[in-house]
């Protein structure tokens, strides 16, 4: 055991540990954020028995946990490769071509749990141009490094990106529905079409159909 903790707290090998470490936490990481909304979304919008709903769950769950596991050792690992060939040193482009590789590796093949990552880091992108507003959000993750700390998006910028989002999404709906995700098409068919239809009190308070 002494011989381990000797390894495992060696700078020579913090770099290649890290891989190791960062692995583990996408794919912990994977099974928090799938299990409940693959749960969730098939206690709503499943569609078969109860073992097909479980399998389909774990599937989703499985893929995602892996494909994040798989993601961050590669990300982590190019990094590593690039900066050791420029001397120890890291480049600002380092992490747009790490980045870009594993995502191109991982998450290229469309199934739709890549899709639905792929649409979450989209709108992330997206969102940071909004201006900032000029203090930080209150709290903030304790493993933030350095000085930087996430500024919350201006609120007037916010509300007008806020209504443009939800007018361009609703006008989708309604006249290009086919291209929607499937995950968000079926929610937003449950909100504002299936509430159109009901046949007894039953299925206007208690079942949707």
């Amino acid at each position: 055991m002494d011989s381990i903790e000797a390894i495992i707290n060696n700078p020579a090998y913090h770099d290649y540990l890290a891989i190791l470490k960062g692995a583990r936490n996408g794919f912990v990481y994977g099974v928090k954020v799938r299990f409940p909304h693959a749960l969730v979304m098939s206690i709503l919008f499943g569609r078969g028995d109860w073992q097909t709903r479980v399998r389909s769950i774990y599937r989703a769950t499985k893929q995602h946990a892996f494909n994040l596991a798989k993601f961050v050792s590669i990300y982590k690992a190019l990094l590593l490769l690039q900066r050791k060939a420029n001397g120890g040193k890291e480049r600002s482009a380092d992490a747009f071509i790490a980045g870009l590789l594993g995502g191109y590796v991982v998450f290229g093949n469309r199934t739709a749990v890549n899709e639905q990552i792929v649409l979450y880091v989209v709108s992330r992108v997206v969102s940071s141009f909004i201006p900032r507003a000029a203090a930080p959000y209150s709290s903030s993750s304790g493993s933030t490094s350095g000085a930087v700390r996430p500024m919350p998006p201006d609120s007037r910028y916010f509300t007008v990106f806020a209504a443009l989002s939800w007018g361009a999404v609703m006008w989708l709906f309604n006249h290009r529905g086919q291209t929607i995700q499937p995950g968000m098409f079926n929610s937003m068919t449950y909100l504002y079409r299936d509430s159109e239809k009901w046949k007894n009190l039953k299925t206007l308070l208690w079942h949707n159909t």
